[in-house]
């Protein structure tokens, strides 16, 4: 049995018929819902099982909704409840990073790069430092040497024995004697003072030799700025120096 069309509700025969939008439609019948133009398969636009051209194809809009004193106390509740909740999660998540992010290949590439720069980087700026303290260290025992030397006492020429009525008297000195020269007790160095005192804000573990381990509250003494990055410094509470991140402690 043939159908019905969708428009016409008339009888559709097969070499007039039009099967969209699950109904049967006549060719002629099949036209735009708002100016009548006729269309076919390739150019219509359904909308709730209707027919539509492109230039009256209904556009779905969100409804305004009035500013009410209800929906005012709502939203500004919802407001506060969010920087509750922000606060919350700030205090919850600090000192603990960023955020994860999925290690694609790219991001997992550009991340080895960058430690790859940031670990040479870091390196040659402890190499510098530490070339710099001793050469400070070279100048200071060289000027000690200085000090030394010329506090040195010559040796005492050979002293000549003095003649009496009743001879010769026995020399008063050994001749060809020396005095030695008194060396000071070597004492053991201490860092070079002067430097700024931090105050450390996070617990930090050591992962390296040359750093650091100190928990927040400790005191930073002797601190010196490497880089942006890294401070070269002293804990008063263990006594350990070395170096440590600069975001973790604060200024004094």
């Amino acid at each position: 049995m043939n159908p019905s069309c969708a428009r016409c509700n008339k009888i559709v025969y097969p070499t007039e018929k039009v099967n969209c939008l699950d109904k049967y439609w006549h060719k002629q019948c099949f036209n735009c819902e708002v100016c009548k133009m006729t269309l076919n398969m390739k150019n219509y636009k359904g909308y709730d099982k209707k027919p539509y051209c492109s230039a009256h194809y209904p556009k779905q809009s969100f409804t305004s909704v009035a500013d009410t004193p209800e929906n005012l106390r709502l939203k500004q509740q919802s407001e506060l409840q969010s920087q509750v909740r922000y606060k919350e999660e700030f205090e919850k998540n600090k000192g603990k990073g960023f955020s994860v992010v999925a290690d694609t290949p790219e991001l997992t590439r550009i991340k080895k790069t960058q430690d790859q720069i940031s670990n040479i980087k870091y390196h040659e700026d402890f190499e510098k430092s530490r070339m710099g303290a001793g050469s400070v260290e070279g100048r200071e025992d060289e000027r000690r040497g200085s000090q030394e030397s010329a506090n040195y006492r010559r040796p005492s020429e050979q002293s000549h024995p003095q003649v009496s009525s009743s001879g010769y008297q026995q020399q008063q000195t050994h001749s060809f004697g020396y005095n030695e020269p008194s060396v000071p007790a070597s004492t053991p160095r201490t860092p070079p003072a002067g430097g700024k005192r931090y105050r450390a804000v996070y617990d930090y573990n050591a992962a390296d030799e040359d750093e650091i381990s100190f928990h927040d509250g400790d005191t930073i003494v002797n601190v010196q700025q490497i880089d942006e990055g890294w401070m070269y410094g002293t804990v008063e509470r263990t006594g350990e120096t070395g170096m440590l991140p600069a975001n973790y402690v604060e200024a004094m």
